[in-house]
């Protein structure tokens, strides 16, 4: 039941929301005939849309919490705080017909979907490389990145020059961007090594800007504004493939990228290397007393997030066969910065549940494309007030310590 108290609160919620959308929901002026438009029952929509919204979070709260407190009563030794979803995924009894049930499904993707649904896929599939590259360094090592899109920019103009210039095809051209990603993040991370917080974050921004500034400025290099086109799309033993086949065979590449990815990533996260980046994102001072070298933890950290990057600036590069500066602007690293925030960070599933939410929603509410900067910014804080570890969270490991014996414990 909820009470007078909670009401209370709801009714405050919903008058800030009123206030917050106030001049985008309610004033429409027309600048041609300069005139205001009042549009007044927008307001009564907010208000009655979030406060229905925050008494159904509420109760749902309520119920989460009489739940934990009756599965307590039970058996005091059990996890309270462990949602279903981390039960799944700690099974294998689950986990493995879950993972393979999707893997069927992404490789009949495009026999159930048209050309045009496959390309959105292809597009999401790369989004949801680039969070978990960046969810290396953000959400595993704790180390606010906010150029990451200039790695990303690094791989694509490597394939682009590389071949404009030597000839050199995809799949070589594939292992060097991932490679030159990787030095620009060394690059990099030396100077950041005595920065965290907020000052990191504004160097790794300057960082983005000057490497989209100087692809924008050097024409002999890069072409300027003007950007490269004709890049070829990967061929398959040196068949020139259709544009269809092509969009096709980039898909199932993103597929199987997507799963190395996933894999090394998960096994990087149980490594000796993962547990020292939880440990410099947790207390920085205190993972240098415990002995470990927090350069080197550091550098690994941007260079192998980099590294995804590159290799999806190569494919980037590969499926539009243009790429020019403004394919790199501040927004997309934004947006990756999102998808591991929105996700979960230091979560897995939690990205590419990210992933897959702020780039195909938007893609398939193009009705309301004229709102869809406003629902991006309400779902992220909405997000951060009811939700601020992500979709799916990860959990932090606990041990415990159980007397067996008289005498003895484990």
């Amino acid at each position: 039941m909820i009470s007078f108290e909670e009401l209370k609160r709801s009714f405050l919620v919903s008058l800030w929301f009123v206030f917050l959308t106030f001049p985008i929901m309610v004033i429409k002026a027309n600048p041609i005939e300069k005139t205001i438009i009042w549009r007044w029952e927008n307001m009564f929509y907010v208000a009655i849309g979030s406060f229905v919204l925050s008494i159904l979070i509420r109760v749902v709260n309520q119920q989460k919490t009489r739940r934990l407190a009756r599965r307590t009563a039970l058996d005091p030794d059990a996890t309270p705080n462990e949602p279903l979803i981390q039960i799944i995924l700690r099974n294998p009894n689950y986990l493995y017909p879950l993972a393979g049930a999707l893997t069927l499904f992404a490789l009949v993707f495009p026999y159930l979907f048209d050309t045009y649904q496959t390309n959105i896929m292809t597009t999401a599939l790369m989004y949801v490389v680039l969070g978990l590259g960046l969810n290396i360094v953000v959400g595993m090592a704790g180390l606010l990145d906010l150029g990451f899109v200039a790695f990303y920019a690094v791989g694509a103009y490597s394939y682009a020059l590389l071949n404009a210039h030597f000839g050199i095809g995809f799949w070589m051209a594939l292992p060097i961007g991932a490679l030159l990603a990787a030095s620009f993040g060394i690059m990099l991370g030396f100077p950041v090594l005595r920065l965290r917080g907020d000052y990191l974050a504004i160097v790794t921004l300057g960082f983005g800007e000057i490497i989209r500034l100087v692809l924008e400025n050097w024409n002999d290099f890069s072409q300027g504004p003007s950007g490269i086109s004709n890049i070829p799309r990967p061929g398959l033993f040196g068949i020139e493939l259709s544009l269809e086949s092509a969009i096709l065979y980039i898909y199932y590449i993103m597929v199987a990228l997507v799963i190395i990815t996933i894999f090394v990533v998960n096994r990087l996260q149980d490594s000796r290397l993962g547990r020292a980046w939880i440990a410099l994102r947790e207390d920085e001072i205190a993972c240098q007393a415990m002995g470990i070298d927090k350069t080197k933890t550091k550098l690994t950290a941007f260079a192998l997030g980099a590294t995804w990057a590159g290799m999806m600036g190569v494919i980037f590069a590969a499926k539009t066969t243009f790429i020019n500066p403004a394919s790199f602007t501040f927004l997309e690293s934004a947006i990756i910065l999102s998808i591991v925030v929105l996700g979960g960070m230091g979560s897995i599933l939690g990205v590419i549940v990210g992933a897959l939410v702020l780039i195909l929603l938007p893609e398939y509410l193009r009705a309301l494309s004229d709102y869809r900067m406003l629902a991006f910014g309400a779902i992220l804080v909405i997000m951060m007030v009811f939700r601020p570890q992500g979709i799916i969270s990860t959990v932090r490991r606990t041990y415990k310590f159980k007397k067996q014996d008289a005498g003895n414990t484990q």
